[in-house]
């Protein structure tokens, strides 16, 4: 399971997503319990068992290699995950590459929990914030888990409506399969 890099972001797009509001007045709200007026998603998949693959897929998560190696590219302020660093996730190929601008809210760091949420920033097609987390569980089992909150941001996204959620399930399924053994 090779690693893939995250590229820089230039100075002036650090620059515009440090001052950028968050899209979405809950921000911190996957650490507790979703708030109301937006669709809530939660799945979890067991990716193996033991101490050493849960250090591994911890830190992987740390390095953007969830959304790496599910098709994204990642052009972050940081290498490696840190609260209130900013990035650029793009999806799509060539001239119909979306961007979505999003900043880390916060860092789950703890003996059993590895893991980050990020938050919305206008320009990205949605409103919200997305959980990635890898716990290592007492039975010994390391499970990822994706839970978010979201609703759309752009008239693109409106207009996509129902296919919008789709959208999001596919690349859910794609998160899920980016961490599990080979």
């Amino acid at each position: 399971m090779g690693t893939r890099t995250v590229g820089p972001l230039t100075a002036a797009e650090v620059d515009g997503l440090r001052v950028a509001e968050y899209a979405y007045p809950e921000v911190g709200a996957t650490a507790t319990e979703p708030p109301d007026g937006y669709h809530h998603l939660r799945r979890e998949r067991v990716i193996g068992h033991g101490e050493t693959l849960f250090r591994a897929r911890g830190s992987d998560v740390l390095r953007w290699q969830i959304q790496l190696r599910s098709g994204f590219t990642v052009n972050a302020s940081a290498n490696v995950v840190v609260e209130g660093a900013s990035a650029l996730l793009g999806i799509g190929v060539g001239r119909v590459r979306l961007k979505a601008p999003v900043r880390i809210v916060y860092v789950v760091d703890e003996a059993h929990r590895q893991g980050f949420a990020y938050g919305t920033l206008p320009g990205h097609p949605e409103s919200g914030e997305e959980l990635f987390c890898v716990e290592h569980r007492p039975d010994d089992s390391v499970v990822l888990v994706i839970a978010a909150f979201s609703r759309p941001q752009t008239p693109l996204a409106r207009v996509a409506g129902p296919l919008g959620r789709v959208g999001q399930q596919l690349i859910t399924a794609r998160y899920l399969r980016s961490l599990r053994e080979r």
